[in-house]
């Protein structure tokens, strides 16, 4: 397969480009797409053949549900049961999140797919802010399932290039926009009748506005659980190794591990960079790269370059160090926009089951 590059940088390129992608949506094709928090790999939200394509392109187990992307909020009555839909938390969130990197799973109409819904009775959905996705989606005239555009369990795509690197030649196309803002998938909330709502994943929203959000609404429960394996998932994310990159990561929160002799370093900030460099030093590890997420402890603009600069630390070991090199990274402090990507890290670093 040859995977067409859309231009979209533009207007005039987008004017051009959309249209095409929207017709291969149409057609049961698969088009990574840009948004606001990581590139997507989209399908018709509807067409299963499509939907199985999505899976058999990322490598993706079937227990790992889709996030459904809308461009408007009125297509929620055709993803969302009645007694979702009669959910005041439904309004009240979309009200203050939406559009933006905010997914809302719950009960599901019977027309859609299993695929989407790993076989449960929920949906998640989620309405983006960023311009490119919705005019794809307005252009396609159906919702857009979109997992993130790459390797399951690999590292997010924040930029074409990334999507290109994962699945040139396993797709249909790729819109070439601009990189994403955000940096981080989107925060996934349950409302499933239960009361409180539940937090399945962290993310662009922090839990902290979320549960300012549902105070007088039976608040949030900050659970972002990890499923067991092979079980159906609830959200995207889950799984407890997740967002990992080729060459292993460790967190080091204390003493540097003694076997890695050929590392790249990453810390949430400059200073705490320099400590681990002064701990890579004493171990006499060789240090090939290394990056602060940002000068300061800046969240926003760490998660807007976490999984681009994990790319570039993987690219360099890739090249440059032996197969036993390791990304050495210092936790991420808990936190509003902090706790997404300190789970992003986490999971980076567990063993894959």
């Amino acid at each position: 397969m040859i995977t067409e590059r859309l231009p979209a940088h533009t207007p005039d390129s987008a004017a051009e480009s959309i249209p095409r992608a929207a017709a291969i949506i149409r057609s049961g094709g698969l088009v990574a797409f840009p948004t606001e928090t990581v590139y997507g790999l989209g399908a018709n939200a509807f067409d299963a053949p499509a939907l199985a394509r999505i899976f058999e392109a990322k490598g993706r187990p079937t227990f790992d549900p889709l996030i459904v992307h809308i461009a408007d909020r009125d297509d929620l009555a055709r993803l969302f049961s009645e007694v979702t839909l009669a959910d005041p938390r439904v309004a009240l969130l979309a009200d203050l999140f939406w559009p933006g990197p905010l997914t809302l799973v719950g009960a599901a109409r019977t027309e859609v797919p299993g695929l989407v819904r790993a076989g449960l009775e929920t949906v998640g959905v989620r309405l983006p802010r960023h311009e490119t996705a919705r005019a794809l989606i307005r252009a396609a005239q159906t919702p857009i399932a979109a997992p993130s555009a790459n390797r399951f369990g690999r590292l997010s795509p924040t930029s074409a290039e990334h999507v290109l690197e994962h699945l040139d030649g396993r797709i249909d196309a790729v819109l070439l926009g601009e990189s994403t803002d955000i940096g981080v998938e989107s925060s996934v909330v349950a409302l499933d009748g239960r009361w409180p709502a539940r937090l399945l994943r962290h993310g662009g929203i922090p839990l902290e506005d979320l549960e300012h959000a549902l105070a007088d609404h039976g608040g949030i429960v900050a659970a972002a659980p990890t499923a067991r394996p092979g079980t159906p998932l609830q959200a995207p994310g889950m799984t407890e190794s997740h967002y990992a990159p080729v060459v292993p990561l460790v967190l080091v929160a204390a003493d540097f591990p003694p076997d890695v002799s050929e590392c790249a370093l990453l810390a949430p900030d400059r200073a705490t960079l320099t400590d681990l460099e002064g701990r890579a030093a004493a171990a006499g590890a060789t240090v090939h790269a290394r990056v602060a997420l940002s000068e300061a402890l800046d969240p926003v603009a760490a998660a807007a370059h976490l999984f681009e600069r994990l790319h570039e630390l993987e690219a360099v070991l890739t090249r440059r160090a032996a197969p036993t090199a390791r990304i050495i990274a210092a936790p991420y402090p808990e936190g509003g926009l902090g706790s997404a990507i300190a789970d992003r890290l986490r999971r980076a670093a567990a063993t894959p089951q």
